[in-house]
């Protein structure tokens, strides 16, 4: 007889609550778990209102308890330390900006929920993303799709994910949209359903950057020049945490037209600025890329692709080249690619797989 137990990732917030609800009606039996990933020390800041707060475990544990359901606070501080807030820090010393929580999902959540699932002995592992799921007999492969809701599809955070984990995870809030997902959850009675969506990253609420990097990190800010691509001082930055490609508020420069970063140099200490054409790159690199839904490609095939989550997808043809490596010639060139990003590629709802951004041209 099939194992129908899942062990149902649980933030606090309103689409995981959803996806217990929805896997319930399905005729599963849903365990939900709540993954402590970093505790105030960590961080130096308030953790309220962010997924690991006291306040979102209880939210988790409550709409648990309207459902009937058990529910687990499991401790993941050590790993999410080492994997994903030492990533931040090393990525940021070296010039890139990272994505955490794509480095999260690779490194650390389905990981360890499909880890603890198996020790429990339950079949399956579920969270609240807007994404799907499907299997191709033809190819003998999980295959990873968009979210039903475009406007909330999370695929470009989940292109890390394995063929084993794809192969035990349910996606059912994919197939609804927000407003749906959110009505559902109010009439159940959960506390999460009027929340606001978080948007910053969950260990960084206020929004500062540079802050977090010298409190967890000892990341020391040292000021030095902004200058233009021949060279010449512009004015002073106050460290390179502190900006990334393709900003343009706070430089506190002035200038006779409008300037944005371009890149930094480690190496000298310099922002360099250019106006906003100069910002454009029709090549993008990315490496440790992950063949999510194919077999791993050897000949050129037409994409769509985005550089960032926010990005609107562009035409292009993604290149496998050596280890790892691709290459994507965008059909018209994209504005402010960052190394350090992610490069996501798709065909259709297919989500052909992702990889680090490491070059722009």
């Amino acid at each position: 007889m099939e194992n129908r137990k899942v062990l149902v990732g649980m933030s606090g917030g309103v689409d995981s609550a959803a996806a217990a609800l929805l896997l319930r009606e399905m005729g599963y039996e849903p365990v939900g778990c709540t993954l402590r990933l970093y505790d105030n020390e960590d961080i130096g800041e308030s953790l309220e209102g962010t997924c690991c707060s006291l306040e979102a475990v209880e939210d988790a544990r409550s709409a648990a308890r309207k459902l009937g359901i058990d529910h687990y606070t499991f401790n993941f501080t050590g790993q999410f330390r080492r994997c994903v807030l030492d990533d931040f820090v090393t990525a940021y010393r070296e010039g890139r900006t990272p994505n955490p929580c794509v480095q999260c999902n690779r490194t650390v959540k389905f990981d360890a929920l499909l880890r603890r699932a198996e020790e429990m002995e339950i079949g399956y592992i579920a969270t609240g993303h807007y994404a799907r799921v499907d299997y191709d007999g033809g190819l003998d492969r999980w295959r990873l799709l968009r979210g039903k809701d475009r406007r909330k599809d999370q695929t470009y955070f989940l292109y890390p994910l394995t063929q084993k984990v794809l192969s035990r995870l349910l996606l059912p809030v994919g197939e609804y949209d927000k407003a749906s997902i959110r009505s559902m959850a109010a009439s159940a009675g959960f506390r999460s359903a009027g929340r606001p969506d978080s948007q910053d990253i969950c260990f960084v609420p206020d929004g500062d950057y540079a802050g977090f990097l010298e409190r967890y990190g000892g990341v020391e800010l040292v000021p030095g020049d902004f200058v233009d691509e021949e060279g010449r001082v512009l004015g002073r930055h106050r460290g390179l945490p502190c900006y990334t490609t393709g900003q343009r508020r706070g430089l506190g420069v002035s200038a006779d037209r409008p300037l944005y970063v371009l890149r930094k140099d480690e190496a000298k200490n310099h922002v360099i600025l250019g106006e906003e054409s100069r910002l454009y790159s029709r090549f993008v690199w990315a490496k440790a890329f992950n063949w999510v839904s194919l077999p791993p490609q050897t000949c050129p095939m037409p994409v769509t692709a985005r550089t960032r989550y926010s990005q609107t997808e562009a035409a292009g043809v993604l290149y496998p080249e050596a280890d790892g490596m691709v290459r994507v010639e965008f059909d018209e060139p994209q504005r402010a690619v960052t190394a350090g990003q992610s490069l996501v590629c798709y065909q259709g709802e297919l989500v052909v797989g992702g990889g680090i951004i490491r070059a722009a041209e």
